[in-house]
């Protein structure tokens, strides 16, 4: 059952799925997770073919596509494989979309023509040690010294960081500000620079090829031409952002509860006991229907979030269900897909494990469920 694409977004999907059905192999997943190494090869082959800059206009090099092709491309890897697809979804993380918005022209004409052809990794910079998911108060400060910005501080969670060229960092430049989200500014920041250290974290549950890693500012002197649109409108536009980022994350979940289903639906097909496929038995092929059903809802979200990006704008609303309720099912579809293997589902070789280690980000990443219920509950309160 297909929500009404057209047939240039079917072939999207197609190409994609070609793609990652025939590069994202069984053998390569395991092996990635067992490293925990971005798939620095596969990533360029992918940028390549263009899927990994769907959204980036095609003067900047990038497909000129909008939020639901880069989702149609997004659920189709994550079908196939949720470690390296996660991966390579999030190569170009963030960057492309603020400069786009609010860069200045020589900011987007040097950094988003190489982040689109894969040739750089981009980084996003938000989330604080002592903060989380409070993005409303920033211990890392910029503050003017003549003609550049000075930086100190510490990131942590950052996906990306210890591969990234290009840093987007959410810094309080006015001390001063109440409430404190008013002071904060958006800068670019490059690899090498002195005073920018990245440390790869290392032992995370699932989505091991996607690499995280914390930074540490110290006296990172960045020119005042890297300041990322108007100053202290950082947090504003990192909001922004999110309507649309949350939506790429939504589309990793449902592909992420999509593969996991297609493989519980053949093992039930194929796996005799009591005499019988168990795909025979309520317990198990109604468990399936249930599957299926919290799927098609899910991916109907995700694509009404982001028609409504593309076609009309941003809906935070839209997004945050989209993202609270896929994240939701991807975790219940993965876990229903490990009970129906029984035993071997507990096996990394049967794969579904993974899917179920990997969904769990989703939940958390890029705004948690429950900050997601906030911005629900906040609209639910407005209305009358």
């Amino acid at each position: 059952m297909e929500f009404k694409l057209n047939e240039e977004q079917l072939e999207i999907k197609r190409a994609a799925r070609e793609f990652a059905e025939k590069e994202l192999t069984p053998e390569l997943a395991l092996e990635f997770d067992q490293k925990e190494e971005f798939p620095m090869a596969l990533y360029k082959k992918a940028a390549q073919l263009g899927f990994t800059s769907m959204r980036i206009p095609t003067q900047f090099d990038g497909q000129g596509y909008g939020v639901l092709e880069d989702c149609i491309v997004v659920e189709e890897l994550c079908r196939v494989d949720p470690g390296l697809g996660v991966a390579i979804s999030l190569g170009n993380l963030m960057i492309p979309e603020v400069l786009l918005k609010h860069g200045s022209e020589e900011q987007k004409a040097k950094v988003i023509p190489p982040l689109a052809r894969g040739d750089k990794i981009a980084a996003a910079a938000f989330t604080e040690p002592e903060h989380g998911s409070d993005i409303t108060r920033m211990d890392s400060t910029a503050v003017k010294a003549g003609s550049e910005w000075v930086i100190n501080g510490a990131k942590e969670f950052i996906t990306n960081a210890p591969i990234a060229d290009y840093f987007i960092l959410l810094c309080q430049t006015d001390p001063n500000a109440q409430p404190s989200h008013r002071g904060q500014s958006l800068f670019l920041a490059e690899k090498g620079m002195p005073g920018l250290e990245a440390t790869k974290l290392h032992g995370k549950m699932g989505i091991k090829p996607a690499v995280t890693g914390s930074l540490s500012m110290s006296d990172l002197k960045v020119p005042e031409a890297n300041l990322v649109g108007e100053l202290n409108k950082g947090f504003y536009y990192t909001l922004e952002l999110f309507d649309g980022t949350r939506i790429t994350v939504a589309a990793q979940a449902v592909g992420m509860a999509q593969g996991a289903f297609e493989k519980a639906l053949a093992y039930a097909k194929t796996r005799k006991q009591f005499g019988q496929p168990i795909f025979n038995f309520q317990g198990v092929s109604f468990k399936l229907a249930e599957m299926a059903i919290k799927i098609e809802a899910a991916r109907l979200m995700t694509y009404k979030a982001a028609w409504l990006y593309d076609k009309e704008k941003p809906n935070p609303v839209a997004t945050s269900m989209a993202k609270a309720y896929a994240s939701r099912v991807a975790m219940e579809v993965t876990d229903d897909a490990i009970q129906i293997f029984g035993g071997y589902g507990y096996l990394a070789d049967y794969h579904v494990e993974r899917f179920h280690r990997c969904a769990k980000i989703t939940e958390i990443y890029e705004g948690t469920s429950e900050i997601q219920k906030l911005t629900i509950t906040n609209y639910l309160q407005k209305q009358p």
